[in-house]
């Protein structure tokens, strides 16, 4: 739901908005239920729940309720704009009183006939903290109906589980979707009720800063080395040495902490001299072949996940001893990312793997990998690429001008890049971006999507400097701040956007 939230506000659907419509539906809940002479107690925190509730008493009061707001806090400590914006609008409204319980001394000993708790939704973790969990057993000494906004206040919307203490609701209201953690606490959810708070489905399908969020691993102070993942990039050849850094250099910007580049050894030595901070192995002969199979083992088993193709070349030898380390993968049990000549080589014994495998080729390497040329259409690329999905039991992002994304159930559109993309070396870059996801641990089809739509992005700012005279090491250097910040993508222009 955070993620979908985040996307919505990229597609133009305000928090503010949304906001308003999840406290209006609340209301109007209320409203359906006692009649306009009770007195409501709104419990508020501080965060997004809180805005919610504050629109919850703004209609309560137009509709003639007797309202009453207890703030979590100080207002001056409100953390969300969106909530602070319907703060601000509540201040206004006269018949509305607002206790601020900034201090767990400082709850109010007050009675209500109907009480809305909208202290902490979804973003609950853990035990509560002061005041929040006084004012929790407040809310549960009251003899009154209790309404909880989206999640009961202590109760984890993910896992159910409530480490403490948590809101004893007689109905949840929640939005869009039923949370997973409600299913699993309803001896605190009361009813459930799920109400539409203008989400139009299709959010679902395109890729967003959201599901850049959910793939981005928090750093601490406690972190270690090998905290955020270890990747193994087998590539390059005689001929071939730029396409195995760019995976490489793509990964490091996405914060994996150490990146092993195998190659044969001229080749290694390049891209050691192009980047000090890779790791190289440097492998017998001049191209991939099976007696670098026992040299590579060590490292297979040492890494989080393994990136496999780029600049391979399709030498006989190298396309055996591809089927060989998959194998070899397998066996170790690492996620797996396939692209270029890996792909290429794999079309020829093709199969499902017993671990996660995402295929990235764009509409040429498609081709070869099934044989057939995609349709023209948007939707007939779809149907294709997803039964492709199915019958190799991988993650597909098939690249171009719209990326697709699936497993063959779950679907993903991007839309972030641009036609200056076209240059050599972009696709080596989504490459690394995808697999250091994949070697933090994420999702492998999560990982695809949020490196599809980070890729893009970088490059689209790139674009909005340059014009379309980009090169992959440009997009490389942007990755950092689409990660920081991909909400930032809203306000890019590239040279064939259209005034607003």
């Amino acid at each position: 739901m955070r993620s979908i939230e985040l996307n919505a506000e990229y597609f133009g659907i305000s928090k503010l908005l949304l906001m308003e419509n999840a406290g209006h539906s609340v209301a109007s809940e209320i409203a359906s239920r006692f009649e306009v002479t009770k007195s409501v107690a709104v419990f508020c925190g501080l965060g997004g729940n809180g805005g919610d509730g504050f629109v919850v008493a703004r209609h309560l009061s137009s509709l003639g309720f007797k309202v009453t707001v207890i703030l979590a806090g100080r207002a001056e400590n409100i953390v969300d704009e969106a909530a602070l914006e319907n703060w601000r609008s509540l201040r206004f409204v006269k018949d509305v009183s607002v206790i601020e319980a900034y201090d767990s001394t400082l709850v109010p000993d007050l009675t209500a006939e109907i009480v809305v708790d909208a202290l902490i939704g979804t973003g609950a973790r853990g035990k509560l903290r002061p005041p929040v969990l006084q004012l929790v057993a407040k809310i549960n000494s009251m003899k009154a109906f209790r309404i909880a906004v989206d999640v009961p206040t202590g109760v984890d919307s993910d896992t159910g589980e409530v480490p403490e203490q948590a809101v004893k609701a007689d109905i949840t209201v929640t939005f869009y979707r039923v949370k997973k953690g409600l299913e699993r606490a309803r001896k605190f959810t009361g009813q459930v009720i799920v109400k539409d708070i203008g989400l139009p489905e299709t959010l679902e399908t395109l890729a967003g800063p959201g599901d850049v969020l959910k793939v981005v691993k928090p750093r601490f102070a406690e972190s270690h080395k090998g905290d955020f993942g270890r990747l193994l990039v087998i590539g390059g050849s005689e001929v071939y040495t730029g396409a195995p850094t760019l995976v490489a250099r793509g990964a490091m910007r996405t914060s994996v902490d150490l990146v092993y580049v195998a190659a044969p050894a001229k080749t290694a030595n390049v891209i050691a001299s192009l980047s000090p901070e890779l790791i190289t192995l440097k492998l017998k002969g001049d191209h991939l072949n099976p007696d670098n199979i026992a040299a590579l083992k060590e490292y297979v088993e040492k890494v989080d996940a393994v990136a496999m193709g780029p600049g391979l070349g399709m030498h006989p030898e190298t396309v055996k001893a591809v089927e060989r380390v998959i194998k070899l993968v397998e066996d170790c049990r690492k996620p797996l990312l396939l692209d270029a000549d890996g792909l290429k080589a794999f079309a020829g014994f093709g199969r499902k793997l017993k671990v996660p495998l995402v295929l990235t080729p764009h509409a040429g390497e498609y081709a070869i990998l099934t044989g057939r040329k995609l349709p023209m259409e948007l939707d007939g690329k779809i149907d294709h690429v997803c039964e492709t999905a199915k019958r190799f039991g991988a993650i597909l992002l098939l690249k171009g001008a719209v990326d697709i994304i699936t497993d063959g159930n779950r679907l993903k559109l991007n839309l972030t890049g641009n036609p200056g993309m076209t240059v050599g070396g972009t696709g080596d870059v989504l490459s690394g971006i995808v697999a250091a996801f994949m070697a933090q641990k994420t999702d492998a089809f999560e990982a695809a999507v949020a490196g599809a739509f980070v890729n893009g992005a970088a490059g689209d700012f790139v674009c909005s400097e340059k014009g379309y005279h980009i090169v992959a090491t440009d997009v490389v250097d942007w990755i950092p701040a689409v990660l920081n910040d991909p909400m930032s993508h809203m306000r890019v222009r590239r040279p064939d956007a259209k005034p607003d």
